[in-house]
Formats: structure tokens, sequence, C-alpha cells
């Protein structure tokens, strides 16, 4: 009989010790929170989007993207499906993005700890580590007592919402033991900036089309809903470019956002807007623009084009409609941070991923040690991308423990 120990009740944490446990291993979960998958209530906000239709290495970000693109072979994304479809669990499918059918997060956990149940896995919440150390077996402080164990899986997730126990420990016990960690920073995170009339549209939310500069240069591009706050902008849009400016920004990179407050117009904007001003001769600026902006929207525009808004278009010069159609078109916000490990949903950094076996997440520097989940420096954009990192990395670890000891 061999003893396993996950240290983290979380998504990858108790997939690992579901797929586990067998009559020849002992598997128990220590969880530092008083119930297990608490982070797992949150996602999709508590609809749980545990999967997308769409992967490839572009809803990642890693130093190893091309190790990446191994752990989410077509493989290994069947595996979950399969997995889920093991479980009972019917997916209703919104914009490739998957749900459960109840729209609830806490019918993935349900039955994730039923299953975990019925396998014989033993979970002890309210478990603190404190430290491992590892000699012929590996030796668990925690706050309870100490355990020891033949192969030991970290899966104590990242920094990321502290509030729900991602305290950032896992990294500092993984150094100790030999690995190396990309710095952790805030990921899927607001942005915040400088721009001088926030405060003018707090609150605003608008479908726009953004792309992302980094040093002058063009690094991406989002298309969504964009939310502007007091301190910055938010959205999934946003989100998904803060796993690029919070690295840039932390190695001294500038990071510009330009903001298409009109994506809908296909064509150049400047005969766009010739031919709707006049369509609209006699609405001055601000009852033209109303036409298709928030007037928060409106009145931001005007001021940063130093523009009136009794005056009508056919009467500017020029350069004032160029800088109007520029400002339309191509809002230039300067990003100077981002909100802080309390507002992130995950972390950028982490575990090297060549330090790992990618085919069964055991490490390549401590034998019988194996890491999963948000610890791993794999972080993806909204859409179930990092929920699909747990599942996967904790159905490949399951898999190795169980069948080694089958």
């Amino acid at each position: 009989m061999s003893d396993i120990i996950i240290i983290g009740g979380g998504p990858s944490g108790i997939v690992t010790a579901i797929k586990a446990k067998n009559k020849n291993n002992n598997v128990i979960v220590l969880e530092k929170n008083n119930t297990p998958l608490k982070k797992l209530l949150l996602t999709g906000n508590g609809k749980c989007n545990y999967f997308n239709e769409i992967f490839s290495t572009k809803n990642y970000h890693s130093m190893n993207i091309d190790i990446v693109d191994k752990i989410i072979s077509d493989k290994n994304l069947n595996g979950v499906k399969e997995f889920f479809d093991e479980l009972g669990i019917i997916p209703k499918i919104k914009n490739g993005y998957y749900y459960p059918f109840s729209s609830q997060a806490t019918t993935i956990k349900n039955v994730l700890l039923r299953e975990a149940e019925l396998k014989g896995v033993n979970i002890i919440c309210n478990s603190e580590v404190l430290d491992i150390e590892k000699k012929d077996k590996f030796i668990i402080k925690c706050t309870d007592k100490e355990y020891t164990c033949d192969k030991l899986v970290i899966s104590m997730g990242s920094k990321a919402y502290p509030k729900t126990g991602s305290d950032g420990l896992g990294y500092s016990l993984l150094k100790k033991l030999g690995h190396g960690i990309i710095k952790p920073l805030p990921a899927l995170v607001q942005l915040t900036s400088n721009f001088k009339y926030l405060k003018d549209i707090d609150g605003v939310r608008t479908d726009v089309y953004m792309e992302l500069f980094e040093d002058d240069k063009y690094i991406d591009s989002e298309s969504g809903e964009l939310q502007f706050t007091n301190y910055g902008i938010s959205g999934i849009c946003t989100f998904n470019l803060s796993n690029y400016v919070t690295r840039g920004l932390d190695e001294g990179r500038s990071e510009v956002i330009k903001i298409n407050l009109v994506p809908f117009i296909e064509t150049l904007i400047t005969p766009w807007m010739d031919q709707y001003s006049k369509k609209n001769s006699n609405k001055n600026l601000t009852e033209l623009l109303e036409g298709f902006l928030n007037y928060k929207l409106v009145n931001m525009i005007l001021k940063v084009s130093n523009l009136k808004g009794t005056n009508y278009y056919k009467d500017l010069t020029n350069e004032e409609k160029l800088e109007l159609c520029k400002n339309l078109r191509s809002l230039k916000i300067e990003i100077t941070g981002t909100k802080s490990f309390d507002n992130s949903q995950i972390c950028n950094g982490g575990v090297p991923l060549s330090e790992i076996n990618y085919q069964t997440m055991e490490s390549n520097i401590v034998k019988d040690l194996y890491i999963t989940g948000e610890l791993l420096d794999m972080n993806g954009n909204c859409g179930g991308y990092n929920l699909t990192t747990c599942w996967i990395s904790g159905l490949l670890a399951g898999k190795d423990i169980g069948d080694s000891n089958d």
C-alpha cells in the first residue's frame, strides 16, 4: 500500500485524487480552507465555465509555449470531455463555452466531491501546510499534525485571489525543493491608467476592438465588451490583454492600448463620418455622436478632440475632423499598472514547464513529486482555459500515480 498526499483541494487536486485512488493507494487531500473547491464556485460568475470548444496555444501564455502545445493535445482534451461525461455532467455550450446545464458551479463541485467520496479519498480540511522535507519519504508538517507519504502532489494554487486560500506558499515550498519559479504576476486582471478623463466615463460599458502596443510594437488585439472605470479599464478584453501587459510592465516596457469605439464601421471612418453627418446635418456634434455612443463617451471624445458639442461637423476644419475620427477609431490609453493579486483571477508565471514531465506532471527534479494546476507557468485567457489546465494536469498526474501502483 502506497501513501499519496495531495496538498490543495482545488480542481486539479481533487481530480488527481480521484484518478490516483485505487486499492493499492491510500490517498489523502490536505485542504487549507474549511471546504474544498472554494475558488471553483467563483468561476464563470458562479456558473463554472469549465471547458471550451476551441483550443490553441494562442489562448495561453508561458515561457515554454511549445510544451503547452503538447499538454493541450487532442488526446488530453478528449480525456477531459470523457472524464466529465463519465461523471454525468451534461454541458450547456454557449459561444463555445462549456457550462454545466444547471448553470451552477455547485453542480461541478458536488459531482467531483461525490466521486472522490465513492473512490475512498480522504479529504482533510483546515489543514495548513507549514513545511515539506524529502528524505526516504516526503514529510509534510501541518498545523494539525505531521504526515509522511511515498508520492506527493502539490496543487496549492497560485497567488491570485488570496481570499480563496491561494497565498503563494506553493511557490516557496517548490523553490525549497529545488524548482525554479518564474516570477508570479497578476493576470486576467484590471489595468490602471492615468488617462485624464476616466472619472467622466466611470462605469460605461461598450463593445470595442482593442489593440495592445508594447514599446510601439503591435502585440495582440481583442474584441468585445470593455468597461471603463475610475482607475482604468476592465472587462474580458482587458483581462485577456493583461496577460501580456503585466509581464511587459514588470520588465520596464511601455504598454499602450488603442480602443476603437466604433467597431461597426467597416470602411474608412472619415468618409463614413462625412456621409453620416450629411444625413444628420441638423444635429450638432453632441447630438450627432449620441447616435452611436454613450453620452459620457461623447463628452469625453469631444474633450480629447478639443471640440465643442455645439459645433457642427460640416463647420470643422479638415484637421479637426481627422482628430475626431482618430479618437473615435483609435483612442489611446497609456497603461501604468494592474490591479493586485486580490483582484486577479490567475497568475502569470510559476513553475517552468521544462522542469516537469508534461506526460505525467512529475517533477524532473524531485522523484515522486508532482505539480498540477495554477502553480505551473501556463496561464490562459478567459473561457475555461485555466480550468482545463487544472483538469488535464490532474488527470495526467492521477493516472500516472494510479497506474504505477495498480
